[in-house]
């Protein structure tokens, strides 16, 4: 029995590794390769920790979960970027990355709610489009939609398997891809500009794509509509995608 709770059934994948009881720096590595099952031990057994750390934090304008997401997504950055060199243990890496993650959306947070209103420009002011023949488009109209979710919420939203995102990768562009790891990384666009050589504008674009993609694979694979055939189908493609796994 583990220290993380029950006794769980032990689980065997197609190359008869028995991840259940792997420790976490074993399940780590699988994880680095690609395992999904390994991923979602992971997530499962360190939950516990990120409702915790998530307690102790307020983040303005949201939720106890949403703080729990983004200790979620250290999590997942914390897998990725784990070094055995530099680590002999992952769970002190796993603590400082959720806690970093943490941090930096409630200094985020923080300075949106200080910014001056002397400094604001209201969203029904018009403006000059160069791209529209209507003279009246106001900011409000090119804003983004604030209700959609944005590729860093899609993949955390409702617990969606790490699969999906998984995925969503194979039918991305190399840029795509850079600048979906620049976005989880915490970059800003002007960031991800000057690091990946590319206009704004291009980098907005890409990220547009990305979440295009991102949902596009979560309808097609795990949509809200469950019939037989699509349940067959995300079980031949992403056997982790099933619902008893979630």
């Amino acid at each position: 029995m583990r220290e993380h709770g029950m006794m769980e059934e032990p689980f065997f994948d197609d190359s008869n590794l028995c991840f259940t009881y792997m420790q976490d720096e074993e399940l780590v590595y699988y994880a680095k390769q690609g395992s999904q099952r390994a991923a979602e031990i992971l997530l499962k057994r360190y939950r516990s920790l990120v409702e915790m750390k998530a307690r102790s934090y307020f983040l303005i304008g949201a939720e106890h979960e949403d703080v729990v997401q983004e200790g979620l997504l250290g999590l997942y950055k914390a897998i990725r970027d784990f070094r055995y060199d530099r680590f002999h243990k992952f769970r002190p890496f796993a603590e400082l990355c959720v806690t970093r993650q943490i941090i930096s959306a409630v200094k985020a947070a923080t300075r949106q709610k200080h910014i001056p209103l002397n400094d604001s420009i209201s969203i029904d002011r018009p403006i000059q489009d160069p791209a529209s023949a209507d003279a009246d488009t106001t900011l409000g109209e090119m804003l983004p939609d604030p209700n959609a979710l944005t590729p860093e919420e899609v993949i955390l939203y409702q617990r969606i398997p790490m699969a999906v995102l998984r995925l969503a990768q194979e039918r991305m562009s190399p840029l795509e891809l850079q600048v979906l790891e620049c976005y989880l990384d915490g970059l800003s666009y002007r960031e991800m500009s000057e690091k990946l050589n590319r206009h704004t504008k291009c980098i907005d674009n890409a990220l547009q794509r990305v979440k295009k993609k991102i949902v596009q694979v979560y309808q097609e694979y795990y949509g809200e509509e469950n019939t037989a055939v699509r349940r067959r189908k995300r079980l031949r493609i992403a056997p982790e995608l099933d619902d008893n796994l979630l």
